[in-house]
């Protein structure tokens, strides 16, 4: 089935009750259905089709819904982007997946179009009534009038079933090159149906929304979990800790979902707080997208009385694992047990399956693990043996078959919850004149989980202030992916075979 049809049944069950609380306003769940159709029946209007690629890059708003289920609805695929990303990246995501339409801002758009000039058969609509880019053919006109123009009516005919790609969300492997993840109606049907079951999703639920919706995390656990169960959610634009604390006694929220760095700095606040919230609505604190340490699990637990459920996914999978719904059961340094429907085993380089507490590859096999990544058949091969799913994360599983993870077998950097790979910010880095060559790694930080940090080996004579480099970065990539410290050696470490010794960097980087 098509997951806007199915989420249609909700709508229809649910059509007076609030959805979406936003700043000062509210939805109902039959004026959310009514804007998703209106949105659906602009985009048949100006003629988006089954398997179109319609790429959103635009604010944290109910409008980024209304959008992204009309695409799903009408059979065109999402391609959910950063806002912060710049023009290169985003110069890269479009030609790659050859889309047909992007939605952003005006200002966004006046930031890259340089960049984006030679894709010919890209359309855009502004997402803001500021339309000074009007005399460019590329752009269609403002969303809101587009909206308003098109005709009433529309009774979307959901082309695309169960097997069809709905999302193309991307990820970067170590070689730098982005690459974008198939996600199929039948994965996040899959993965939303086995959430609600693990985490006891219920209607009278309310969730405060503080994560970004470009992010899977953000868009595919929190908004379709909410939606699914006919909850209602409260959306934040943007986390501050001392509004969350108000809000999770003001709002009676029972349901909460965060990054590692976001609770840190709920632990942070907490001591400055005019006085002990009421959590007595709260029945889970949720965190995944990074590891949460043993200590933040514990602080928290101190401070609030509450254990946080962590859970274990990535963009390929979407959510593979998670600890019980039970408190008592919960346990820190553990991802939990595999969600219904879910296979995982552990592997070893040569791909046999090992034994209890015997740490190798997590290998994972069900419906929530994505179709290939898109145009990239040698990527998507490589990825899978026998069906299943090559992670690249380490860990094992204990006898109790609770999966534990180790450590990462590839280099990802996760930031915030965001990922950062290395080989993309190297190529950066190396991109100016006066870098020879360069190191990008991952140290912890108590606030972001890891932080971004940059050894560096200039050109003989060429040397540069290192604040120059973290500019030049600055410029190419966003925010989160930019170091946040460099420092220069005089050459870069490697062994014997000319592999590069990043666990001798870090070494050096040791407090």
């Amino acid at each position: 089935m098509n997951l806007v049809q199915l989420l249609s049944q909700n709508f229809a069950r649910y059509r007076h009750k609030p959805v979406i609380i936003f700043g000062e306003r509210t939805w109902i769940y039959q004026d959310f259905e009514r804007q998703v159709t209106d949105y659906a029946s602009m985009l048949h209007h100006i003629g988006i089709k089954p398997g179109d690629r319609i790429a959103i890059q635009m604010p944290k708003s109910v409008e980024f819904l209304f959008l992204h289920l009309a695409i799903l609805s009408i059979g065109a695929i999402s391609l959910p982007l950063n806002p912060d990303y710049r023009g290169a990246e985003i110069a890269y995501f479009l030609a790659d997946s050859t889309s047909n339409l992007l939605f952003t801002t005006s200002d966004r758009l006046a930031q890259f179009q340089t960049e984006i000039q030679h894709l010919s058969d890209l359309k855009i609509i502004l997402t803001d009534r500021h339309n000074s880019s009007s005399s460019d053919s590329h752009v269609l006109g403002s969303l809101i009038d587009l909206v308003s123009q098109s005709p009433q009516g529309f009774i979307p005919a959901y082309p695309s079933s169960g097997g069809d790609i709905a999302m193309i969300c991307y990820t970067s492997g170590t070689t730098g090159r982005s690459k974008g993840a198939m996600i199929s109606h039948r994965n996040l049907i899959a993965n939303m149906e086995a959430l609600h079951e693990a985490w006891q999703w219920q209607e009278r639920d309310r969730l405060l929304h503080v994560l970004p919706l470009f992010h899977v995390h953000g868009l595919n656990v929190a908004v379709l979990g909410c939606l699914y169960a006919g909850a209602t959610m409260i959306m934040v634009e943007k986390f501050d800790p001392n509004f969350v604390w108000r809000a999770l006694e003001k709002e009676q929220i029972s349901v909460f979902m965060a990054v590692p760095t976001i609770y840190q700095r709920l632990i942070n606040s907490w001591q400055g707080l005019a006085s002990i919230p009421d959590l007595s609505k709260v029945r889970l604190f949720i965190s995944g997208s990074a590891p949460l340490s043993d200590r933040q699990f514990n602080d928290f637990e101190k401070l609030t009385n509450f254990r946080i459920l962590e859970r274990y996914g990535m963009t390929e999978t979407g959510m593979n694992a998670s600890n019980p719904i039970e408190p008592e059961l919960r346990l820190p340094k553990s991802v939990g047990f595999p969600l219904k429907g879910v296979e995982i085993q552990i592997v070893d380089s040569h791909g046999k399956t090992l034994g209890n507490d015997e740490v190798g590859e997590v290998w994972i096999r069900g419906e929530n693990v994505f179709q290939g990544y898109w145009q990239m058949l040698d990527k998507t091969t490589e990825a899978f043996v026998d069906g299943w799913f090559r992670s690249g994360d380490l860990g094992y599983l204990d006898p109790l078959g609770r999966l534990h993870l180790v450590s990462r077998a590839k280099e990802l950097i996760i930031t915030g919850g965001f990922n950062v790979y290395p080989k993309e910010v190297e190529n950066v880095i190396e991109s100016h004149e006066s870098v020879k060559e360069s190191a990008v790694i991952g140290i912890p930080d108590q606030d972001f989980g890891e932080k971004v940090v940059a050894a560096i080996a200039f050109h003989e004579g060429l040397q540069v202030p290192l604040e120059d480099l973290i500019k030049h970065c600055k410029s190419s990539l966003a925010p989160y992916k930019c170091p946040k410290h460099i420092f220069e050696v005089p050459e870069i470490p490697r062994n014997a075979m000319g592999k590069i010794q990043k666990h001798l960097l870090k070494l050096s980087t040791a407090p």
